[in-house]
């Protein structure tokens, strides 16, 4: 268990499905954030066949960069519950209305976003040092005070994806990072954070980093988010075998199926049209851009053969000069090169051989006196 990736994790966790629902949601302070690129990721509820629900503490987690992570959820499917495992994304996808805090009130995400290649935080809900972290901004969020873990069935939050949610969900994703598998795993091996144990406060519900259940960046949970009462049946009881879970995906898949037929149906009546005409009128026009984007591709002209072979010819002709420019340049460092080794060739030289000697010129005689001429 604890060397499996991300991937086969994820695998593991999605389409989990159980007969009773899980605890509410401990109440809990956020730990301070370690340093810049780390975004929280909301404790969760997970479950073991042998022990039931136990809880894997919130913690900060080193993102992918430009991505953000949407939770997973339990929610209520056909009869059972059944997990929807989280994922990291471009946008924030639908969690199930749950609660979970910190920017996660339910609906998208209001803790930060990517500037770039830097993640800002907003200060108003995320713990941060803002000496160690800069990228911080402010921006009021209005809190959920619903502690309750999961979507539809009885007791659970009554919420549905909206068409902006849908359409992130068929957005590339990404599992989660083997930091979380790690959270998961050391969670799961630890008897005090199955809620049988904690009654639904558990004393580690969130680590300032992601496996370190010990020191001073771990916090306990202030209260249980509401009563806890144990399930009347047993772990394995409540476990959900794979036949029956197969049969109530196929019932979920029917079920919403028909809830999109009838959506269809109640929004072509006469008295509902009106109140549709704007997201037609949307579509329409999402759809005319997309057309008038296909046209302008395929009126773009395209390059004659013989402008490209011009533009070769011309690159070519860069690269010769700069070519010639190098070797021009190796040339005068060789110059200089051996001009220097001339100089010190010179400078061990005896002075004496250096100095080259002068020819001393001839002394003159001295011109003989001429005899005096007598008159």
């Amino acid at each position: 268990m604890f060397s499996l990736s991300a991937a086969s994790f994820a695998q593991i966790a999605v389409g989990i499905s159980v007969r009773v629902g899980p605890p509410a949601l401990p109440i809990y302070t956020q730990p301070i954030c370690p340093g810049p690129g780390y975004l929280w990721t909301p404790g969760y509820w997970s479950w073991d066949d042998a022990g039931g629900y136990y809880w894997v503490p919130g913690t900060w987690v080193v993102a992918p960069v430009g991505l953000l992570w949407t939770p997973g959820y339990w929610g209520w499917d056909a009869g059972f519950y059944r997990w929807h495992g989280g994922y990291w994304g471009p946008h924030v996808g639908f969690y199930g209305g749950i609660n979970y805090g910190f920017g996660y009130g339910g609906v998208g995400f209001f803790g930060g976003e990517w500037r770039g290649g830097a993640f800002f935080y907003n200060r108003s809900v995320m713990n941060v040092n803002v000496t160690r972290i800069t990228n911080v901004y402010e921006r009021t969020v209005v809190v959920n005070n619903n502690h309750v873990a999961f979507n539809g069935g009885e007791g659970g939050v009554e919420a549905r994806p909206t068409p902006e949610e849908e359409r992130f969900a068929s957005e590339r994703h990404t599992p989660p990072v083997a930091a979380q598998v790690r959270q998961q795993h050391l969670a799961s091996q630890n008897k005090a954070l199955f809620a049988r144990e904690n009654q639904g406060r558990p004393a580690i519900a969130a680590t300032g980093r992601p496996g370190v259940f010990t020191g001073h960046d771990v916090v306990a949970a202030h209260e249980a988010g509401a009563a806890y009462h144990e399930p009347a049946m047993s772990p394995r009881e409540a476990r959900v075998s794979s036949g029956e879970n197969r049969g109530a995906e196929n019932r979920g898949t029917e079920n919403r199926a028909t809830e999109r037929k009838e959506n269809t149906r109640e929004a072509a009546r006469p008295e509902n049209r009106e109140n549709n005409a704007p997201a037609r009128q949307e579509k329409s026009q999402q759809r005319e851009e997309q057309k008038a984007a296909r046209q302008n591709k395929a009126e773009k002209p395209r390059q004659e053969p013989q402008a490209r072979q011009e533009q070769k010819q011309e690159r070519q002709g860069e690269k010769q000069q700069a070519q010639e420019q190098r070797q021009e340049q190796r040339q005068q460092a060789q110059g200089q090169k051996q001009q220097r080794q001339e100089q010190k060739q010179q400078a061990k030289q005896p002075k004496a051989e250096r100095k080259a000697p002068q020819s001393k010129a001839p002394r003159a005689e001295p011109k003989k006196a001429e005899p005096k001429k007598e008159r």
